[in-house]
């Protein structure tokens, strides 16, 4: 019954993220074409084919249910084959048979593709020493941190919420990140057998220091943006 509750709370904030997502893309890049379920799963792709090579090779038993809620409820959550497949029919109730054979092979080719640029990123990533700090780790939450960077900079623009709640929403997302990604950390470190209570200090720098790499790539995602859309931070 844990595990359904934890599923259900990754599965909240898939599909809200999803939804501000495809959303803050459509607003982006108009309406022509299903542009942000495409981007949602292609994006999606690459992380569960990244996430689930680097959680599932962990074997953390103490993290199973965060790797439930990651894999099964937020990623589930985020990705979307219904919607791909309703708007695709809508393309062709429409006549539109280019765009939606383009649609198809597109969502298809590039889904494949990530995912499998996924599994070979994390794949290539477990053959970095990992006996004692998980570098592994370190740069997989970097790259989610990156993306968040990215993904914020390009949503709290388009969307249309008060100054404020923008705000708010940006240091919760940027905030749960940084808890989330340090607890399995510290998940994977007692999984290795490290003592907490001789070894804190090592944890707890090690915690802060994902906290303060994974902030930097964040703050770096929405410079990337900024920099191609001609803005300031």
């Amino acid at each position: 019954m844990n595990q359904l509750v934890i599923i259900a709370i990754g599965g909240a904030f898939g599909a809200i993220v999803r939804f501000l997502v495809s959303t803050g893309i459509y607003q982006w890049l108009g309406r022509g074409f299903p542009y942000g379920t495409l981007i949602v799963n292609v994006v999606g792709s690459f992380l569960m084919g990244l996430l689930a090579e680097a959680l599932i090779s962990q074997r953390v038993t103490i993290a199973l249910d965060y790797r439930a809620a990651v894999l099964v409820g937020f990623m589930g959550a985020f990705t979307t084959f219904s919607t791909f497949s309703l708007e695709t029919f809508y393309l062709l109730e429409q006549g539109q048979l280019s765009k939606a054979g383009l649609n198809v092979a597109i969502s298809v080719g590039s889904c494949l593709m990530a995912v499998w640029l996924g599994l070979v990123l994390a794949r290539g990533l477990a053959q970095l020493p990992n006996d004692f700090i998980p570098f592994n780790m370190l740069i997989i939450n970097t790259i989610g941190a990156l993306l968040i960077g990215v993904i914020a900079a390009l949503l709290l623009e388009k969307i249309t919420l008060p100054l404020e709640q923008r705000a708010t929403l940006l240091v919760c997302i940027i905030g749960a990140y940084l808890l989330f990604s340090g607890l399995y950390l510290l998940f994977l470190l007692l999984e290795k057998g490290v003592n907490f209570e001789a070894k804190n200090h090592f944890i707890l720098a090690l915690f802060l220091a994902n906290a303060l790499i994974s902030s930097g790539a964040i703050f770096f995602g929405k410079q990337i943006v900024f920099l191609f859309s001609g803005k300031t931070a």
